[in-house]
């Protein structure tokens, strides 16, 4: 029997060598030639006005927040399935988080609950693209031009996924990407900033550099660099560019061999899904999504913990996903609730996630699938 790991990492094979580049052109710290050639590929990729790395995706979220002046008491609209990042990058500046339910097809946010969530106090509705699979992103972009609020999109786990053939992360007003090592494209740790209107560029290279306006200085526009307003350090070493470039530069393979592997696990567990043991993933027509992960759905009735333990048994491991936040200690404390968030809850606790990296073994996943069979038959 195999050993099955929920996550391996995958490497290009470039980025030590690119790594050892860097040392020796003596740029260790952010904003070296690796990182402008992130910049550039991620501006030309997105079609964003600006990409600036970040040191994660939360970063990045910290930066949206701040490029908001989001000030306590200030409403920010979003999901509760998702990862606390969405939520803290707001409470730290004193916002409060509202929570709605969620679609039971995608997971992502109910576009149909938005408006009713709205007060005077509503800042901005901050998106979850699921599994990099799009939110319905006309609707909520019309809402919030109505109401003249911010968008912002969290597409940690959505880089190459695209929404009406826009990448996600440029359609509202910011988007946020992660390189963690769980996700498509890596560099251990990072993340970046999508700027979708010029002029919040410069803004944004200011809080990005620690509140100064050391871009410019660089770029020759100001003869020094000097204290702007609020910032921090957000960009990344350059070691961590380096990296990253070396996953860029194979984007589109790494795309397409996820992809590959996800549509076997579709494949496998279709007949599942016609007998009634599960759901699959649902992928609407307008979204062309990354293979981020696979998921399944439970019937309702099942306990999913007996599952997962037969499967770590059998040194399967599939694993569980976001408990809500408005479960959470932090969120109840932080934020309020729109609505008794029903689906959310019911997904939460039925959604069971399957190994997939680039090069999983087909044989792997068709030892998965039968794992996951028998485990659920055992509850049926």
């Amino acid at each position: 029997m195999p050993r099955v790991p929920f996550n391996k990492p995958y490497m290009t094979g470039k980025e030590l060598s690119y790594i050892t580049q860097a040392h020796a052109q003596g740029v260790l710290a952010g904003d070296g030639p690796f990182t402008k050639k992130c910049h550039e590929w991620l501006e030309f990729r997105t079609e964003c006005s600006r990409a600036l790395l970040t040191h994660s995706c939360t970063a990045a979220l910290e930066m949206a927040a701040l490029l908001l002046d989001i000030q306590p008491g200030d409403e920010i609209i979003m999901p509760s399935f998702t990862f606390v990042s969405t939520a803290n990058a707001f409470v730290l500046r004193g916002g409060i988080p509202v929570f709605v339910d969620v679609r039971d097809d995608t997971l992502n946010i109910d576009e149909k609950l938005i408006e009713a969530a709205i007060t005077p106090k509503t800042r901005a509705v901050c998106v979850v693209h699921y599994a990099g699979v799009a939110c319905e992103m006309d609707e909520i972009q019309a809402i919030c031009q109505r109401y003249e609020l911010a968008l912002i999109e969290d597409a940690a786990q959505g880089v190459m996924s695209t929404y009406k053939d826009r990448a996600l992360g440029t359609i509202g007003d910011y988007g946020a990407l992660s390189f963690h090592e769980t996700k498509n494209i890596i560099s251990g740790e990072g993340g970046a900033l999508l700027i979708n209107d010029p002029v919040d560029v410069q803004k944004a290279e200011i809080i990005r550099e620690k509140g100064t306006d050391r871009s410019r200085f660089f770029r020759g526009e100001v003869d020094k660099y000097t204290w702007q307003e609020p910032g921090s350090s957000f960009l990344p070493g350059e070691l961590i560019a380096a990296f990253l470039w070396a996953q860029l530069e194979e984007a589109d393979d790494i795309n397409e061999r996820r992809l590959l592997s996800w549509r076997i696990y579709d494949r496998l567990l279709e007949q599942m899904e016609q007998a009634g043991k599960l759901r699959r993933p649902i992928i609407p027509v307008e979204c062309d999504h990354n293979a981020h992960l696979y998921f399944a759905v439970l019937p309702e009735g099942i306990e999913r913990k007996p599952i997962l333990e037969r499967l770590h048994e059998q040194e399967v491991y599939c694993l569980f996903h976001y408990v809500p936040l408005h479960d959470s200690p932090a969120g109840e404390k932080y934020g309020r609730v729109h609505g008794n968030l029903a689906v959310t809850r019911s997904l939460s606790e039925r959604l069971i996630r399957l190994p997939l990296w680039v090069g999983i073994p087909p044989d792997h996943q068709e030892f998965v699938v039968d794992c996951l069979e028998k485990a659920i038959d055992q509850q049926l």
